[in-house]
């Protein structure tokens, strides 16, 4: 029996699904942190970038928010855990340093490129930047922000995996688990779990762009803008 076979009969098993070790038990866990971290992470980044695009200050927070990325994912999660403990707290604070760009770069791009002759419109008539900001900007932004949040999701689920490194729960835990005692089938198994939620979540996500995109009051105002 070839190691495909083996994943499969693992897959297939019904106690592997259930418990407290259980697959959907570490679906459910996986999902629930990545969907914490993609919250907290358009929290920080969406203000944070419609700030800097619509005063064009704090420019270079974009440059170093892009550095970033060349982290070590690893290296940060054993840093912080020395830190803050082997508990949650240092792997959601890692993955969300690593979901931040791409929300932060979509959201700015999408306020910066909205023409400076209708924000100056706005204000001759009377609008405050506030105003300006609400009416005119996000909703023009609206599409590429959703872009950056729909890639910021799929990259959270994938690397997630790695905080598994740690103690905590999630898919990441039969890799790692499954690595210690050498067993493929469950490593393989995990992988396919993992890129299965990704797909679906990025399906799922893109599907909700679209009808959105249709229907929100975002997208009606950025199409008469």
């Amino acid at each position: 029996m070839n190691v495909f076979s083996q994943t499969l009969r693992w897959l297939g098993e019904a106690s592997n699904w259930d418990g407290q070790g259980g697959i959907a038990l570490r679906l459910m866990q996986h999902l629930e942190y990545s969907l914490a971290t993609l919250a907290i992470t358009c929290l920080i980044a969406i203000p944070l970038a419609c700030y800097i695009g619509h005063y064009g200050k704090a420019l270079s927070v974009i440059s170093v928010v892009n550095a970033m990325r060349a982290l070590p994912t690893l290296g940060m999660l054993s840093a912080l855990a020395l830190i803050f403990g082997l508990g949650i707290s240092a792997p959601m604070i890692v993955m969300v340093m690593f979901a931040i760009p791409p929300v932060l770069a979509a959201t700015y791009s999408g306020i910066a490129n909205v023409s400076q002759t209708t924000t100056h419109a706005m204000r001759a008539i009377g609008f405050n930047e506030w105003q300006i900001l609400w009416n005119v900007e996000l909703p023009t932004a609206f599409p590429p922000i959703l872009g950056g949040v729909r890639s910021a999701f799929t990259q959270i689920i994938a690397t997630w995996t790695v905080a598994a490194f740690l103690p905590v729960g999630g898919l990441g835990r039969f890799l790692i688990d499954g690595l210690a005692v050498r067993d493929y089938p469950q490593m393989l198994g995990a992988s396919f779990l993992v890129i299965g939620l990704s797909i679906a979540v990025d399906v799922v996500m893109l599907t909700l762009q679209s009808v959105i995109a249709r229907h929100s009051r975002y997208s009606q105002i950025a199409q008469r803008a």
